[in-house]
């Protein structure tokens, strides 16, 4: 059954790739229909699933997840015509005659794909100003769904994910895959277990903020609908920076160094290293409770780095060095030691604090495949590994932090209410949303 507030693909296309520079067209939400209870899986039983978003990162998923033998894509969705029938036509040759296969489907309006009831769960994708939009549809449409990180554009998007989440029972999995790899689940282990002591600090090394975005307009690719890339951010003009041409570039394009569309690196890698640090401070359900800007400039003398300080005592800095030494990837500083660790690398000093690390009597969440863990989870109907209360504190962190950086205001933050309170608030409270290019608007909940 479609649903009734869509409208039809052909008419979409004749009018949205008009003019790229046109205002967008009023589409209304397929939140109207009914919402479709959690399905439940038997032993046996496929999961059916389409992905949003066909770019470099999309490649990466629909390979992982075309592996997990429960699942089957059967739809694609893009606004860029090469993408996504790249996309579909890599799905039919890795399924080729499958048994009940009947061949992969490419849509342009995500709502379309949404509204296929076969459908179980779907991958999310796309540029960072999407996220919350594609999430909450995706929610009252009744799809479980794994989203990439970073999850959100501004603060209160992401707490809209998680009300939606939480409403509509969905199993959410947020792409912060490194609490999927051993090193980062040991490190973050031994911190919980106090094996280096009360932890003073947290050094965190990661790239900088995003800038208004001042490419210059270059002519827009055929078959690519632009308006629809831009969706709720500022109407603009294409440049090839913000989305490449072709279905076979080999670099993570450049719209996540532009503030329309992402927070830069801050947000970017943040939703990878500031998440272990939440997680190895036991900080999945919180946050700091003061920031203060950087000041200077990285690397050279007299510079002081962002900086975060939580309730208990802890500070944490974004910085890339740290007494001398250059930080590889999240640094814990305790009492009584240090335990350093990014991808592929781990170590603690003294190398006594990680002896025989798994009998610690406070067991994590473990998890050794982030998209199987999602899988399970959808059977289980248990929050995975990477939950998205786990993925909007961790954004959250990056968020405030990019907003005393913005406004250059020492900042204290609420992270109850999740509001900042007291001087600069005013000014720094207005960066908790966005205003959204009509007619795209933050669905309600």
């Amino acid at each position: 059954m479609k649903y009734r507030s869509l409208i039809s693909r052909r008419v979409f296309l004749k009018t949205a790739s008009a003019s790229a520079a046109a205002a967008p067209l009023i589409l209304t939400s397929c939140a109207r229909t009914p919402v479709r209870a959690a399905k439940k899986f038997g032993p046996n039983d496929r999961i059916i699933m389409g992905v949003i978003g066909c770019g470099i990162q999309s490649r990466h998923l629909i390979s992982r997840f075309t592996n997990e033998p429960e699942v089957q894509m059967v739809a694609v969705c893009d606004v860029d015509k090469t993408r996504r029938e790249a996309a579909a036509a890599g799905i039919d040759k890795k399924y080729g005659k499958a048994p009940g296969y009947k061949g992969c489907t490419v849509y342009t309006d995500f709502r379309e794909l949404l509204a296929r009831e076969d459908i179980d769960a779907v991958i999310i994708a796309t540029p960072d100003h999407w996220h919350a939009i594609i999430v909450i549809e995706a929610c009252k449409a009744g799809k479980d769904i794994y989203c990439e990180k970073p999850l959100s554009l501004t603060v209160h998007e992401a707490r809209q994910m998680v009300n939606a989440v939480r409403k509509y029972g969905r199993v959410f999995q947020t792409g912060s895959m490194q609490r999927s790899s051993q090193e980062f689940h040991k490190a973050c282990t031994l911190v919980r277990n106090g094996r280096i002591g009360k932890i003073k600090e947290v050094i965190v090394n990661i790239g900088g903020t995003s800038v208004p975005c001042d490419l210059p307009t270059q002519p827009t690719p055929e078959g690519l609908d632009w308006n629809f890339w831009l969706g709720p951010a500022p109407l603009r003009g294409y440049h090839e920076e913000l989305a490449p041409q072709g279905a076979d570039y080999k670099i993570y394009p450049h719209w996540r160094n532009y503030r329309e569309y992402s927070g830069g690196m801050m947000t970017d890698w943040g939703a990878h290293h500031f998440d272990i640090a939440q997680w190895g401070l036991g900080m999945d359900a919180s946050g700091p409770i003061e920031i203060s800007p950087p000041k200077g400039e990285q690397g050279k003398p007299g510079y002081i780095p962002l900086t975060y300080k939580y309730a208990n005592g802890v500070v944490m800095m974004r910085n890339s060095e740290h007494e001398g030494q250059k930080i590889n990837g999240v640094r814990f500083i305790g009492e009584n030691g240090v335990i350093d660790v990014n991808r592929g690398f781990f170590k603690a000093t003294p190398e006594s604090a990680a002896a025989d690390w798994e009998s610690c009597p406070i067991k994590l969440y473990e998890s050794r495949n982030h998209y199987a863990d999602f899988l399970d989870s959808m059977r289980t109907r248990k929050p995975p590994i990477c939950d998205v209360e786990v993925g909007a504190r961790s954004v959250t962190v990056c968020h405030i932090g990019n907003i005393a950086w913005w406004t250059g205001l020492s900042l204290k933050w609420d992270p109850v209410k999740e509001v900042f309170y007291g001087s600069g608030s005013d000014e720094a409270n207005k960066w908790l949303d966005r205003a959204r290019r009509a007619p795209w608007k933050l669905p309600k909940v």
